[in-house]
């Protein structure tokens, strides 16, 4: 049985011996908490770390970062009600939508709910490459090695936005599969591959830069809109954003992608209470960990985009909105939409499971067949038709 959050956060809590601390602040915690991220050293990794070091000082709140190689794994703990929150990017979209391996009969679409995103100066969904690989453009793709990893749709969707960017598909290049991120990185050191996706800011650019092959970035110019139509039709969320941040990156950036990461999300099993504190703890101490690791002065109040999100945000976090006075007409209108959109997913996918097929690739056609159909009937774009 699946063990509830608050009974797991109460026992953390118990074990610890620790009760909830205040401040002058007025910020409460439970005295542990747990968050998954992506692999150690990555800037997800450690801008959670960050975090976790100010709310241990400020509060006394251990904050347990847990690294993640692939979608799954940092999105288990939060469906298990291991840990509260999650420190990632579309994989969440991805759970929320039931799609790919949130497509099994094991996951299906997950109530994720939005604390708050970081846009960094950087790029958090940039094309990576080795330098030695003379890839200066996404077309420069064809025929190349490209990694694919196991396990993480939203890395290899970005890697099929770029694609379709210069009208490609997998199709087109020499697709490597590989285990995990982590490895995704050593592979390119290596040779193995000569494209990944990345986050321009994260650590883990500075040991491709430091290697034999070095590393560059290929542009996605952003006047080309034909090209940048078929990249929003594989991921609609990204945007045309200045890459400004990390190693690679040339003086005065380059046209590249944009998407919020790392973004904390959790689920509605976490309180509003907890929602709501670690909410305002980001805010009120933004100033205390915005340098601690790079990127992470992209949790600023002017980056937030409440009005435009893809999934909805924590009652708990709308609370703190509605408090600092930020939460405005249109984000509660995004946030009624989106929240409609997970009820048309769970009710799809409750009734489809009632009656669905034992084969594996059976139930995963038929429940993108419904899926979609649920979706496009509530006038809602699909986005995912199948996988």
């Amino acid at each position: 049985m699946k063990t509830s959050l608050f009974h797991a956060t109460i026992v953390s809590i118990a074990i610890a011996g620790l009760t909830s601390v205040a401040s002058a602040a007025d910020i409460n915690l439970p005295g542990t908490l747990v968050s998954t991220a992506y692999n150690t050293g990555t800037s997800g990794y450690n801008q959670m770390v960050g975090v976790g070091s100010v709310l241990k000082n400020k509060y006394g709140v251990n904050l347990r970062v847990i690294p993640g190689k692939n979608d799954v794994s940092r999105l288990s703990p939060l469906k298990t009600g291991v840990a509260q929150f999650s420190a990632t990017g579309s994989d969440s979209i991805y759970a929320q939508e039931g799609v790919y391996v949130f497509g099994t009969d094991k996951w299906g679409p997950q109530p994720i709910r939005l604390l708050l995103h970081n846009l960094a100066d950087g790029c958090a969904a940039s094309l990576v490459t080795a330098k030695d690989a003379n890839i200066k453009t996404v077309a420069d793709l064809k025929g190349r090695k490209v990694a694919w990893i196991r396990g993480t749709a939203s890395l290899n969707q970005a890697m099929l936005a770029y694609l379709s960017y210069a009208d490609m598909t997998w199709d087109d290049v020499e697709k490597v599969e590989i285990g995990g991120y982590g490895a995704s990185i050593d592979a390119l050191i290596n040779g193995d591959v000569d494209a990944l996706i990345g986050a321009t800011f994260s650590s883990t650019m500075l040991k491709i830069d430091a290697s034999p092959r070095g590393l560059y970035h290929p542009p996605a110019p952003h006047a080309d809109d034909a090209a940048w139509d078929r990249l929003n039709s594989i991921v609609p969320w990204y945007y045309r954003h200045k890459c400004l941040q990390g190693p690679g990156v040339p003086e005065g950036g380059y046209e590249g992608v944009g998407t919020g990461y790392p973004i904390l999300v959790s689920n509605t099993d976490v309180s509003e209470d907890v929602a709501y504190n670690m909410t305002k703890a980001m805010y009120v101490h933004f100033d205390d960990y915005k340098d601690s690791a790079p990127g992470a002065n992209g949790w600023a109040w002017e980056r937030q985009k409440l009005e435009s999100s893809f999934m909805p945000f924590h009652e708990g976090s709308v609370r703190y909105y509605k408090e600092a006075g930020k939460w405005s007409d249109a984000a509660e209108a995004n946030q009624q939409k989106n929240l409609k959109r997970q009820e048309i997913l769970q009710k799809a996918w409750k009734e489809f499971t009632a009656d669905a097929p034992s084969d594996d690739e059976d139930f995963k056609n038929g429940w993108a067949k419904a899926r979609a159909s649920a979706l496009e009937a509530a006038g809602m774009i699909a986005v995912f038709q199948n996988w």
